[in-house]
């Protein structure tokens, strides 16, 4: 296990592994780096790290695992800062929830600092780009909790460069925080989490948006019920980072609306049309396969 691990941005996420991470003894020492150093000082206070470095460098400095845990447009920019920084013997690895733009930052990155001769290095810091499918509304360093991956899955997608250990040290990274750890494809996670969480946050988003302008608005909110609630619970996530993860997996985000809204335009047409037949086919369709993905989930 490593001597210290550094883990740079300390929100709901970053923040939730450090604990997660000190409550398991994963590592000797946990150290938090934040560009906002109120935040900081808040998780210091909290006892979400053991230390709180305002310089990155001091952050960076003899850490055998770096996590990168900013919001994904930043998170790409970070790891060209930070990867000429780190020894070849430091692991680096994030959380974001799009995958593409980081491997294509990480492996432009590399190339440069391989190609530039003024550079005295004996290699590059390994990347693991890894995803825990984690979360809440809620968002902030206060909302995090160590119990936040427990019986949740982890997505790395290796790089396939052949860096066993590296793999290793961060699959036990997450299965120390209590999570199911799997592997996949870059291009193969960043559809399936535009279908599966980036498409239906941009539909929550769209419906209370289009509603909030309606001239009903007032009574549409007035007596909306539970299930208004719950269906458009995530548009009370947080909005510059949901923006810079539509962004970030525009090209897959982009296909799923266009199949959804291909669907949609189905459901529509049966609705104008009449046909009762075709909407209750849709509707059992559509509970049998949300009542065996519940069967899955346990």
């Amino acid at each position: 296990m490593p001597g210290k691990v550094a883990v740079l941005g300390l929100g709901l996420i970053g923040g939730s592994l450090c604990r997660a991470m000190r409550a398991s003894g994963f590592a000797d020492e946990v150290v938090g780096y934040d560009r906002d150093g109120g935040v900081g000082e808040l998780a210091l206070d909290l006892g979400v790290v053991d230390r709180f470095e305002a310089s990155l460098e001091h952050a960076l400095s003899g850490a055998e695992l770096v996590v990168i845990a900013t919001p994904t447009l930043a998170a790409a920019d970070v790891l060209g800062e930070v990867l000429i920084k780190l020894p070849a013997e430091t692991v680096l690895t994030d959380v974001a929830s799009v995958k593409g733009n980081l491997v294509a930052a990480y492996r432009q990155t590399r190339a440069a600092i391989l190609a530039d001769d003024t550079l005295s290095i004996s290699g590059v810091a390994p990347f693991v780009p890894g995803h825990p499918i984690a979360g809440s509304e809620r968002s902030g360093v206060d909302a995090s909790r160590p119990e936040l991956f427990e019986s949740h899955r982890v997505i790395l997608t290796p790089l396939g460069d052949g860096d066993a250990d590296a793999l290793a040290l961060v699959r036990r990274l997450w299965e120390s925080a209590g999570a199911e750890v799997v592997e996949m494809p870059v291009a193969q996670h960043d559809a399936i989490l535009a279908a599966t969480s980036h498409l239906p946050h941009i539909l929550a988003f769209a419906l209370v948006d289009a509603l909030s302008r309606s001239e009903l608005s007032d009574d549409i909110f007035r007596f909306a019920a539970g299930g208004f609630r719950d269906f458009t619970r995530i548009a009370s996530s947080n909005p510059v980072m949901w923006r810079d993860i539509a962004l970030a997996n525009r090209e897959p985000l982009v296909q799923a609306i266009d199949d959804f809204g291909e669907h949609l335009k189905a459901l529509r047409d049966a609705v104008a049309a009449g046909n009762g037949a075709e909407l209750e086919n849709t509707f059992a369709d559509a509970r049998s396969a949300r009542e065996d993905f519940i069967k899955q989930q346990g």
